[in-house]
């Protein structure tokens, strides 16, 4: 097990902050300090309050993080083969590019009951509303998948198929707005899954701040009413400005261990533990991540690397060799990352959401001299 920092103070969270990606300058932070920066640099707002009790993870999510983090594709049977270029702007188990994953639980569902003599034939229709205001205008939403449950018993009845689902965009007062598609359903017995990119704001359109549909089921026969147990929406988003094209596995070799002076440049050891910085609570996966760091000199011949290590610059050797020609001339190189790979959290948000998102530049696996 990596030994993690004993003492959680505001340098993990400031070494922290300068690993991840910068923050967007359109949103004004929410606390001082570094913990600020880390928070946006994650995407929200504050620090979450903790996970639900009642909001167990999605099975889908963890499936996408499990593919997604490489300590996780190590001890996995799906191994990832050696060599295998990763795609992190891409969902595989999706199809579709993106970087960033919500699984978000419908805001309540309202139903309204019509009655199998109504004259559209459906029982019921329900009202379910979808925050979606903690996704960026930069965002641009590439799948948009609604799932909905239904209750065992009335699944049965509608075993034989017949079931006509239709999803409306909820008008201004009661009851259903234009109606945005119908689709056939085989059976109630197994989540009812429906694309709605596409009819519910177009493929290259922002996300609206806020989905609210009504969903109406026609059933096969008369008094075949089926009752909604759950709605969600599996929303899988692109960011362009977090990705790279593409990005090499992380390497399997382990770091130098030791936090001294001496030696030529090179990766040195450091675990970061989300529960010594107190975020085990909303932080779902990983429990924590080998971050690493640079140090060591970077004078003649420490400058040249070693068999298979990062290329040396030019620049670098030049300044090395002036160095130890004239000291007073030039200070050296610096020893810095020079090969870094990216890695994956699973988390709940301000809204109590299941968030996937994909992180570049998070881990030092190489070190320079620059």
């Amino acid at each position: 097990m990596p030994p993690s920092l004993r003492r959680p103070d505001h340098h993990v969270l400031l070494l922290l902050a300068l690993l991840l990606p910068s923050p967007l300058p359109a949103r004004a932070p929410a606390a001082p300090g570094a913990a600020a920066a880390l928070l946006q640099a994650l995407g929200l707002r504050d620090t979450p309050q903790g996970a639900p009790k009642s909001r167990p993870v999605p099975p889908v999510m963890w499936r996408l993080f499990r593919r997604r983090d490489p300590q996780e594709a190590r001890t996995s049977p799906r191994r990832t083969s050696p060599g295998a270029i990763q795609r992190p702007c891409h969902v595989e188990e999706l199809g579709v590019a993106g970087n960033i994953v919500r699984h978000i639980l419908d805001r309540g569902a309202r139903a309204r009951t019509l009655g199998p003599t109504s004259p559209t034939g459906q029982c019921t229709e329900w009202n379910v509303v979808f925050d979606l205001s903690a996704v960026e205008p930069d965002e641009l939403p590439s799948h948009a998948r609604l799932e909905m449950r239904f209750a065992e018993a009335e699944a049965t009845a509608g075993a034989a198929g017949g079931w006509e689902l239709s999803v409306g965009r909820e008008a201004e007062g009661a009851g259903a707005g234009s109606v945005l598609l119908r689709q056939a359903v085989a059976t109630l017995g197994t989540p009812v899954r429906v694309e709605l990119l596409g009819a519910a704001w177009a493929h290259n359109a922002s996300a609206p701040r806020s989905l609210r549909l009504v969903l109406a089921l026609r059933p096969p026969a008369f008094g075949a009413c089926a009752s909604l147990i759950e709605a969600s929406l599996l929303l899988v988003t692109l960011d362009s400005r977090l990705c790279h094209p593409l990005t090499r596995p992380r390497r399997d070799a382990e770091p130098a261990v030791g936090r001294g002076l001496g030696g030529a440049c090179r990766a040195r050891r450091l675990y970061v533990s989300f529960r010594e910085v107190g975020w085990h609570r909303w932080v779902i996966a990983p429990r924590g991540f080998l971050a690493n760091y640079c140090q060591g000199q970077c004078s003649l011949p420490a400058t040249l690397p070693g068999p298979g290590g990062p290329p040396a610059l030019n620049h670098a050797v030049l300044r090395a060799l002036m160095h130890s020609a004239v000291p007073s001339a030039t200070g050296l190189p610096c020893c810095v990352p020079a090969r870094l790979s990216p890695i994956s959290v699973l988390f709940f948000d301000n809204s109590d959401n299941v968030v996937l998102r994909h992180y570049e530049d998070m881990v030092v696996d190489e070190c320079g001299c620059r």
